[in-house]
């Protein structure tokens, strides 16, 4: 069979196309293509920045779908569809939403695709594909399978190389679409495979895209110290109650680590009882001197609009932010993800806007609030994000927070790494403010029927 693998984009500014800057491989696809058994073609087609070759003559085309990406994903199953091609759909929305992927695709596959993708497509070939293939938890994510990177060479994507050791986490974020995908657990792969993953590709800069990388201490210690001697740099994502372990900190920072995207979330004790965030109860100046005595350079994740904001509050965040001169930061608008506990007591509360679904809507905007704040209004809270993430990338911003002698500053090659970043990321600020969901204007068209064939 010949496969289309396809990775959609977020929609399109007012006029024109966007072009994503800061694209990162697609591992999932990548990973797609490394359990397709041999015999099979595979292809790549990543709409962030290419045309989808819709006329290939495909067998199946697979769609990975985020919440941010379902209207685009299923206006191009729709096209598929159009050209009887077999859509299959996965990921995290689809997972969260399974009917109303169901509209739109032939198949869909729930949880991670590991243990059914082999058998989705013997069914295919077979004729006898199923409407729906739910994917028992996995405790050994990616157990035997490598990534097949050969589906990435050619395209631009950023020179980092994405891979994973654990997936999941165990913390109850009530906001957070992780711990309902995962069910507030967290796996590990064996690290045998993972460095023979590394030493099968040829770049040192790495990019762990785990949930949350330290939530198993013990599994994080045995991963740096095989790490230690393969001379890598690396990235993640982690929790900052990794701090109270001083020799996994020790075992971190010899294995390479150059820093983590940490979720500060807020500044406000009340926000942060209300979503929960039990790793985040300390002193926020302690842990930033922390993590710059190891050197570790920060991209610190905050969330705004929570019921304890209000538009003083989010603005001494941006102040405190750019004072302590992090190397990166997000200032991501509260979003109310389908299935999790904040999505359903707005719902509640009829506080959602957008008919409850503004992913589908085709009046919202990318980084627009979706939900009535209880301090502000949806539009005073767009502006103030937009505000927070203008302010962070001016340019004196970016030189004064540069100048951190610790962290920005350690070496050269971290000063690089700055650089190369920063602008990269103002760019991206205006560029992405305002885009519309999906390419097309006109309404969906579901083609799904919810009978099984």
């Amino acid at each position: 069979m010949r496969i289309l693998l396809i990775k959609p984009t977020i929609g399109r500014p007012d006029q024109g196309r966007y072009v994503d800057e800061g694209r990162m491989e697609p591992l999932q696809l990548g990973l797609l293509a490394g359990l397709t058994p041999p015999g099979h073609e595979v292809v790549l087609a990543d709409d962030r920045f290419e045309t989808i070759p819709y006329d290939g003559g495909w067998d199946l085309a697979a769609l990975t779908v985020e919440s941010f990406t379902a209207r685009r994903a299923y206006e191009i199953a729709t096209a598929l569809h159009r050209r009887g091609i077999p859509v299959v759909m996965g990921g995290m929305h689809v997972t969260l939403l399974p009917e109303e992927a169901l509209d739109y695709a032939d198949a869909i596959i729930t949880g991670d695709a590991e243990t059914v993708w082999a058998e989705m497509l013997a069914d295919l070939a077979a004729g006898r594909l199923k409407r729906r293939y739910d994917a028992a938890a996995n405790p050994q994510p990616q157990l035997g399978v490598a990534v097949d990177r050969a589906v990435f060479a050619g395209k631009p994507y950023l020179p980092i190389t994405l891979l994973q050791f654990s997936r999941g986490c165990p913390h109850a974020c009530t906001y957070c679409a992780i711990s309902c995908y995962f069910h507030r657990h967290h796996y590990t792969r064996p690290i045998a495979e993972v460095v023979a993953e590394i030493r099968a590709q040829r770049r040192r800069l790495l990019f762990f895209v785990d949930d949350n990388i330290t939530a198993n201490r013990r599994a994080l210690k045995e991963l740096c110290r095989a790490l230690i001697p393969l001379r890598v740099r690396w990235v993640s994502q982690g929790s900052m109650d990794m701090l109270d372990d001083p020799e996994l900190m020790e075992l971190i920072v010899a294995s390479g680590c150059l820093g983590f995207v940490i979720g500060f979330e807020s500044l406000t004790a009340s926000s942060l009882a209300e979503m929960r965030k039990s790793p985040n109860r300390r002193p926020y100046d302690e842990v930033v001197e922390h993590l710059r005595r190891l050197g570790l350079q920060t991209w610190a994740a905050f969330t705004i609009g929570h019921d304890g904001d209000d538009l003083a509050s989010i603005r001494r965040t941006c102040d405190w932010a750019i004072r302590q001169k992090f190397t990166f930061a997000a200032f991501n608008i509260l979003m109310p993800y389908p299935g999790t506990e904040l999505y359903h007591r707005l719902e509640a509360e009829g506080r959602l806007l957008y008919d409850g679904r503004w992913w589908l809507h085709p009046d919202y905007r990318f980084n627009h609030a979706a939900f009535v704040p209880a301090q502000m209004t949806a539009d005073e809270l767009t502006a103030i994000g937009f505000e927070c993430r203008s302010r962070f990338s001016a340019p004196g911003a970016i030189w004064s927070r540069f100048l951190e002698p610790r962290t920005n500053l350690r070496s050269p090659y971290r000063a690089l790494t700055y650089w190369l970043y920063n602008p990269l990321f103002r760019r991206e600020v205006f560029r992405k403010q305002g885009l519309h969901f999906g390419i097309e204007d006109r309404d969906l068209e579901p083609f799904g029927s919810k009978e099984t064939p």
